[in-house]
């Protein structure tokens, strides 16, 4: 099997790439806020880490439901005759 990122999809890796791109801006306006003592700048900071980290949870969750499908996927085709025992 080759690397996941190669097999991800479009959505995941979007999502995994607004994550970062999220959490990347809160760290730089923490910063910011920080050295300049603007408070109000450092609270909006950590709302944007904390959306960024909710976003990468939710890339984490695309990820663990497209291998299932794909685990699924293959199974499937090396048992055509087996049932799953979902279907019981």
């Amino acid at each position: 099997m080759n690397d996941f990122w190669e097999n991800a999809s479009i959505l995941y890796k979007r999502v995994v790439f607004s994550g970062m791109a999220l959490l990347g801006v809160g760290i730089l306006l923490s910063i910011v806020a920080n050295l300049a003592h603007v408070t109000w700048l450092l609270w909006a900071s950590m709302a944007i880490i904390g959306l960024g980290l909710v976003t990468h949870l939710v890339g984490l969750g695309i990820r663990s439901r497209d291998t299932r499908r794909r685990l699924r996927a293959q199974r499937a085709t090396q048992n055509p005759a087996q049932k799953s025992p979902r279907s019981r």
